[in-house]
């Protein structure tokens, strides 16, 4: 199976992975990878993050992409669920399935609600994600309070 979960051997790897998905978004100038906050977010005394790899069966082990998430809780359906924080597949590694992998080992965590955001102008983002059955989420304004 080319999916497994993130261990702490594939941090470095990881950190290369989200800074690639910040350039692809067009977002790089944001990105604020600290190292030692994101590992304690992964693989910490108190994770609040979790990951899974995909790694093409023919490729000797190479991380070809990531999804990044963690549980959420919804009270309206009285469930748990996952939020899908970030889904990146190196170019190289796409048309292989291996996103369709990731989210369907994510499927399988929960009975839940498996809900993620996508950039607006992401048009290839769109079609795949429509092309599994997953819809966008109409009604709904989202607001960010950030940190100072």
């Amino acid at each position: 199976m080319p999916v497994r979960p993130a261990e702490p051997a594939d941090f470095d790897e990881i950190c290369v992975l989200l800074l690639d998905h910040a350039a692809h978004e067009g977002a790089a100038d944001r990105m604020r990878l600290r190292l030692r906050e994101t590992y304690d977010a992964l693989f910490g005394d108190a994770p609040v993050v979790r990951g899974h790899i995909a790694v093409p069966p023919d490729a000797h082990g190479t991380v070809a992409g990531i999804a990044l998430w963690y549980p959420t809780f919804s009270s309206w359906e009285t469930r748990s669920g996952i939020w899908l924080e970030d889904l990146y597949i190196k170019p190289e590694y796409r048309r292989y399935g291996l996103g369709r992998e990731l989210l369907a080992t994510l499927r399988e965590l929960t009975e839940g609600r498996l809900e993620w955001d996508v950039a607006h102008g992401n048009d290839g983002a769109e079609r795949f994600y429509r092309s599994l059955g997953a819809e966008p989420v109409g009604g709904w304004t989202r607001y960010r309070w950030s940190s100072r």
